[in-house]
């Protein structure tokens, strides 16, 4: 019988049509433990997708003793090993490997920053821990995979925390994905390939042809910052009218890539959020709009004309407009402990991390509808949940209030404030608040806390030239037009009020249509 299901076999053979080279699964791991011949089953029915797959298994001792898979292209390994079966969301983990051992996949990066992952100084041994119901995990696993495609002298071990137990036990993860190169830490939770190449370049340095720009800016008739659903409505819109479009961003998807479920989306009754980013990057690769993602804008030239935008790589990009759609990230809460303790007690996704604290008592600090949402989850699975609300009464909706409430394990705080994380050196312990009302600071016992307070924009590198409201966002009038010529702003940076994925689009829609009517007009150069 098949592990894999026929339907998903038939789209791997579409997939897999067009494999150019020769790539060898090679399993290894114990003939006396069952598991590895459950990964050979699944490995040899990933193979018979395409007669350029092949199969070889080896009688090898491996960590714990769970079953490796490891990735060789035309018989060399490529640098790529998983510890554990890849499903879940790690199966297209696998997929994209493969395809991008053949040099067919789609999230490739443009070739200055090939030059720079293969410019980084090994060799690196990187251990991704990681849980195959992680939403999020994929996404720092195929950054990295490509890392060590790209530079022969990296390896990336992706370890599943549950083949593997004890080796997450013994590097103290209570949370993925976390990132440990040459056995220190180097990266937990979210990360885009170029903060990872930017992480590893800082710890490890860079050989001499670390493929940074020759200083010759790379100009443009209109700019993008930001690839998540503002920012591409907005390329998409210019290019449409014929300009030439630049897209410079961290990661194409931005926020959405870390959202499950979309069901809101006018039109598509059911999307997730990996789905809608991939869609985003292909529409805007059928209008030819160059992308330029893994990269962070480091510093920025508004005032004038042209524009400029500079990044990490050391590329300089220019137009005479720019869009700004940097989107917004996770609030933290800026007390002792919290960055100490992130991925060692501290979390933002109850999805990824919920798992972890399974018949433990945890803290979810925040009572809007991701705080209370995450507490509905982890009451599930936790033994006690403390909620902590700064205000006097929660923000969630009802219907999730009354979800709440079905559970008696559950305890809601309010007018409260976090002051403090505490822990052991290696976990969460404690963590201190104080009643806003009596001003009485308590302690409660907790093994993880996770923090739900909303969005911060990041606005931070324009807010010295441009507008921002009080929390940080971009000020933009009704026709997203900053109070600069030729610099426009859509979605969840701005002050556009309700932050949600269609308002983002039609922003950026907006944004474009406004730098184009400019052009036009003779408002700003062309």
């Amino acid at each position: 019988m098949s592990i894999i299901d026929n339907d998903i076999l038939n789209q791997l053979k579409t997939y897999f049509a067009n494999l150019t080279q020769q790539i060898m699964l090679v399993v290894q791991g114990s003939p006396d433990n069952p598991k590895r011949k459950d990964m050979e089953e699944f490995v040899r029915d990933f193979a018979a997708a395409s007669d350029s797959l092949s199969v070889k298994v080896e009688d090898a001792p491996t960590m714990e003793d769970a079953p490796m898979l490891s990735i060789w292209r035309d018989g060399q390994p490529t640098g790529i090993e998983f510890v554990g079966i890849p499903g879940g969301h790690e199966f297209s983990s696998l997929i994209l490997a493969v395809l991008n051992a053949s040099g067919l996949g789609k999230n490739l990066p443009d070739e200055a920053m090939q030059r720079r992952i293969a410019a980084i100084a090994g060799p690196v041994d990187i251990f991704t821990f990681v849980s195959l119901t992680c939403s999020i995990c994929p996404d720092v696993v195929q950054a990295l995979d490509i890392i060590a495609l790209l530079n022969p002298t990296v390896t990336n071990r992706v370890i599943d925390g549950a083949a593997a137990p004890q080796t997450a036990k013994d590097y103290n993860v209570n949370g993925v994905p976390v990132v440990y190169a040459n056995g220190e830490m180097l990266n937990v939770g979210q990360a885009s390939l170029g903060e990872l190449v930017t992480k590893l370049e800082q710890k490890f340095g860079k050989t001499d042809d670390a493929g940074v720009a020759d200083g010759a800016p790379l100009g443009f008739d209109a700019l993008v910052a930001g690839g998540g659903p503002a920012g591409a409505a907005a390329a998409v819109y210019m290019a449409r009218k014929g300009l030439k479009v630049g897209v410079v961003a961290g990661r194409i998807g931005g926020q959405v890539k870390d959202t499950t479920d979309i069901e809101n989306l006018i039109s598509v009754p059911l999307t997730t959020g990996t789905a809608l980013a991939a869609d985003l990057r292909s529409l805007m690769d059928s209008y030819g709009i160059a992308l330029f993602d893994g990269r962070r804008i480091s510093s920025v030239e508004l005032q004038g004309f042209p524009k400029r935008l500079k990044a990490d790589s050391g590329e300089t990009f220019e137009a005479p407009a720019v869009v700004i759609a940097t989107g917004a990230s996770w609030r933290r809460l800026n007390v002792p402990g919290e960055e100490e303790y992130i991925g060692r007690g501290v979390a933002f996704c109850t999805h990824c991390d919920g798992p972890f604290f399974a018949g433990k008592r945890v803290a979810v600090v925040g009572g809007g509808n991701s705080g209370i949402e995450a507490a509905i989850d982890l009451a599930a699975i936790c033994s006690h949940v403390d909620v902590f609300e700064f205000l006097d009464t929660l923000k969630a909706d009802e219907v999730l209030q009354k979800k709440l409430a079905t559970f008696d394990n559950v305890d809601i705080h309010l007018s409260s404030a976090v002051k403090e994380i505490k822990g052991n050196g290696k976990n969460v312990t404690s963590v201190e608040v104080t009643d806003r009302v009596s001003g009485r600071t308590n302690s409660y016992d907790v093994s993880g806390v996770f923090v739900q307070i909303g969005l911060t924009p990041n606005s931070k590198v324009f807010a010295d030239q441009l507008e921002v409201n009080r929390a940080g966002e971009i000020v933009k009038d009704s026709t997203c037009r900053t109070a600069l010529p030729g610099v426009y702003a859509a979605g969840d940076v701005t002050d556009v009020p309700y932050k949600q994925i269609v308002i983002a689009m039609g922003e950026g829609a907006k944004a474009a249509l406004s730098a184009t009517d400019d052009r036009m007009r003779g408002l700003t150069p062309s």
